[in-house]
């Protein structure tokens, strides 16, 4: 007969445990592991069928998740912190959804408070002229040739938030981008990308006229 110790026994209590916690309906939250590959599994029903994120290259403190956040700003505001290079949805309570990001020279350029204008899925991308200046290749993607066509290798992804502020475009973005390895980092060009997976997850929970906060960088502009 198998002789049961107290480790095969906690060992067993254990993975009853875990089992228990990913039974769907057990009212428990799933493992990090579980929620992340969930949040960030492929989306096929878009336009453009969207692929699950490598989560090898996104650190866990950059992947979407609910914090504690203490802030005077109203539950739907949206606060970049362009020093920790997150993005945080104010939420009752006390809390936030916080999303990495990344950011360009347009991502630190610009600060302050401004308003969500409009969105769009799945936008068409115009450069600035500034951009266009500064790379020439650019230009098939003027205003004047159409611009650049959706789809996944725009450069705005799959959503697009355009800031305004009284009443004047910013040219400051929140955007999709499906270069993972551009999150939590600064990159050469671009506003603000969030994974594709969260700039949809954000554009759902956000309302034309949600006030954006923006907060520059430490020291400076970068």
């Amino acid at each position: 007969m198998t002789q049961f110790t107290r480790r095969h026994f906690v060992v067993a209590a254990a993975a009853a445990t875990l089992g228990a916690c990913n039974t769907t309906g057990s009212g428990r939250a799933p493992a990090p592991a579980l929620q992340y590959r969930a949040d960030y599994g492929p989306i096929l029903d878009e336009p453009f069928p969207i692929p699950a994120v490598n989560l090898n290259v996104v650190p866990p403190e950059f992947r979407r998740q609910v914090v504690r956040y203490r802030t005077e700003e109203v539950p739907g505001t949206v606060v970049v912190d362009t020093n920790t290079f997150h993005l945080y949805l104010v939420q009752p309570g006390g809390t936030a959804l916080r999303y990495g990001v990344g950011l360009g020279r347009q991502g630190f350029s610009w600060s302050g408070n401004a308003v969500i204008d409009s969105k769009q899925e799945w936008p068409r991308w115009f450069p600035p002229k500034e951009m266009i200046a500064r790379e020439p290749h650019l230009e098939k993607f003027s205003e004047k040739n159409g611009g650049q066509p959706p789809g996944l290798d725009n450069a705005l992804g799959s959503r697009a938030l355009y800031l305004y502020e009284n009443g004047v475009d910013t040219l400051y973005r929140l955007h999709g981008t499906a270069q993972e390895a551009s999150i939590g980092n600064a990159v050469s060009s671009g506003c603000v990308r969030l994974l594709n997976q969260d700039i949809i997850h954000l554009y759902d929970r956000v309302n034309v006229g949600a006030k954006v906060v923006v907060i520059p960088p430490r020291g400076g502009t970068a």
